[in-house]
């Protein structure tokens, strides 16, 4: 019955299926993380010692269609995914209308709110920030100039200017192809509520500019141990357009747990009671918790960040599997978790191919499974936007429709 029980909606943070139709504006034409990963494991280039070896292995998820969803995306059954009988979930397609491939466009268009028009980006070019912008972030933040203004990976730059950083008193400013101004600075010498402040005025400034999120990226260390970044990052994003699946269940007073980034990613607002543990199977336990003292009429919502920060980002092949088989671990305790009239939707925000050139996100569809004891099996479809997942939920839960998307039930 509407708003007689729960839902549970998973974001495996950069699961991409295969390039989205218009994947080749972004340079993506051909990218396809699900599907790289599982051929990279059938051929044996994803072994590490004390991680993982041979095919990849998602039994779990396999028999509830996420190959199904591979190859409605690509036409291409990935190694290993094949479902072993009728799939246990409803599953297909999700095709991204907003532009851009950034962790908020995708978010807010899944709770059925599409980004109105385009983020502003900063060009591959040294400087790669206006210089007004600049000299106002020094004036207005009390700093004595920065480092890097370029595109970079974040842990490569920390690398080769953290000693720079210590002696100057300067944070490291960089940006990538996703809409984004960092920041990233010394915990202790830099300070890390300074680093907030910091952020804080920058995220005013990039504002008319359009710029989805300001990232403070806290980090320690010394020369001689090296620098690592820690888990206080904290992301200042841009607000959501009005009339998300969060406002509606807001305006409703139901329950909702964020767990994750989620919080960071809505600008805070109708994100309820956040909870932001590190990694993803302390986010999956922290959301489980949540789910199993949920009332009716509630939602958990959970990003799994580290399939993008730790893996794909890093293009790391060995660690992305390794994540996903772990997952899959999980997916018998989801289910489990699920009452009779609980839906769980698990799904992804965009690509992030550790196959592909470079380092950022890429283009891609991506999968929808939706399951629960009162669900049976079937075909979505490709859907052509994600908005249909929070306009889905709201039909579910029995709250006014989001923004925009169309429900499949």
């Amino acid at each position: 019955m509407a708003g007689m029980s729960r839902a549970l909606l998973i974001v495996l943070d950069s699961v991409g299926i295969g390039g989205a139709p218009d994947a080749a504006a972004y340079g993506d034409e051909g990218a396809d993380t699900l599907g790289h990963v599982a051929a990279a494991c059938a051929q044996g280039r994803a072994d590490r010692a004390g991680l993982r070896s041979g095919p990849l292995a998602l039994p779990h998820l396999a028999s509830l269609g996420l190959g199904l969803c591979c190859r409605a995306s690509t036409g291409v059954m990935p190694p290993g995914l094949a479902p072993p009988g009728v799939p246990q979930s409803r599953w297909g397609v999700g095709r991204e209308t907003s532009r851009g491939k950034d962790t908020p466009s995708g978010h807010w268009e899944i709770t059925g709110a599409p980004a109105e028009t385009a983020f502003g980006y900063f060009p591959d070019a040294r400087p790669a920030f206006p210089a007004d912008l600049v000299a106002a972030l020094v004036r207005e933040a009390g700093l004595p100039g920065i480092l890097g203004d370029r595109h970079a990976s974040g842990t490569a730059i920390v690398d080769e200017l953290g000693a720079e950083h210590l002696r100057t008193g300067r944070p490291i400013c960089y940006t990538s192809v996703d809409s984004v101004f960092q920041i990233a600075a010394h915990e202790t010498a830099f300070g890390l509520e300074r680093l907030y402040e910091t952020c804080r005025v920058a995220r005013r400034l990039c504002d008319p500019l359009r710029v989805g999120r300001v990232i403070a990226r806290p980090f320690v260390g010394t020369v001689d141990t090296g620098f690592v970044r820690t888990g206080h990052r904290r992301d200042f994003a841009m607000p959501p357009p009005a009339g998300t699946l969060l406002d509606r269940l807001a305006e409703a007073g139901r329950s909702v747990v964020t767990v994750g980034k989620i919080g960071d990613i809505f600008a805070h607002r109708s994100t309820g009671t956040e909870v932001k543990p590190g990694g993803n199977d302390a986010c999956l336990d922290a959301a489980l918790d949540a789910f199993r003292r949920l009332p009716e009429g509630g939602l958990i919502f959970v990003n799994l960040v580290d399939f993008d920060t730790e893996y794909g980002h890093r293009r790391d092949v060995a660690g992305y599997a390794a994540a996903l088989e772990q997952f899959d671990t999980r997916m018998p305790e989801i289910v489990g978790a699920l009452a009779p009239g609980d839906l769980c939707v698990v799904t992804a925000d965009h690509g992030n191919d550790p196959t592909w050139r470079g380092a950022d996100h890429t283009r891609e569809q991506v999968p929808i499974l939706a399951l629960g004891p009162s669900i049976s099996g079937g075909a979505l479809g490709v859907r052509p936007t994600l908005a249909d997942i929070g306009a889905t939920l709201a039909t579910h839960l029995g709250v006014a429709a989001p923004l925009s998307g169309r429900p499949w039930i």
